[in-house]
């Protein structure tokens, strides 16, 4: 209930104030709720989502490792309305383990995940998301409806979720 009247009452006394922009981003900031590793893949193993790692392992400071410690619910929900919404099998590759790029919104800091390229998964973003510039990299992008980046690296798919995707 406070969290429904702080996203409902602070933007309305924001409007007044003439201050809603910078109120905005600052609600939007303070709605990132971290996972633990055990609470994510709870979530995964019921949605029927797989993961693996090179190193059969789960230790976030182990680059060979795929961890969920640390991740943003609103990844963990946007994976799974991946899944839900395109029927396809989804096993990822990567989370918050150490070894990727850095930045805000990077894999560390619970925004970004990887998954393997299956056929139907990667059909499925090319023809339901809206194909986008490519990255600084190369990489070629497609962005979600709610604005989450797809972007197709050679042996993978490297997703960045801002939001859970309509969960």
């Amino acid at each position: 209930m406070k969290t429904v009247l702080r996203r409902v009452l602070v933007p309305v006394v924001a409007v007044l104030a003439g201050l809603l922009p910078g109120v905005v981003a600052v609600d939007q900031a303070a709605a990132v709720t971290k996972m633990t590793h055990s609470q994510a893949t709870a979530i995964f193993r019921a949605a029927g989502i797989t993961w693996s790692s090179s190193g059969n392992c789960s230790d976030w400071n182990n680059p060979t490792c795929t961890s969920f410690t640390n991740i943003n619910d609103t990844t963990v929900y946007g994976v799974r309305t991946l899944k839900q919404a395109s029927g396809c099998a989804i096993n990822l590759t990567g989370g918050t383990e150490v070894g990727h790029a850095s930045g805000t919104y990077s894999h560390r800091n619970g925004y970004k995940v990887d998954f393997s390229l299956y056929t139907c998964v990667g059909n499925y973003i090319r023809n339901t998301f809206t194909r986008i510039a490519d990255r600084g990299d190369g990489a070629a992008q497609w962005r979600s409806a709610a604005g989450n980046i797809y972007a197709l690296e050679s042996n993978h798919w490297d997703v960045t979720y801002y939001n859970c995707g309509g969960c």
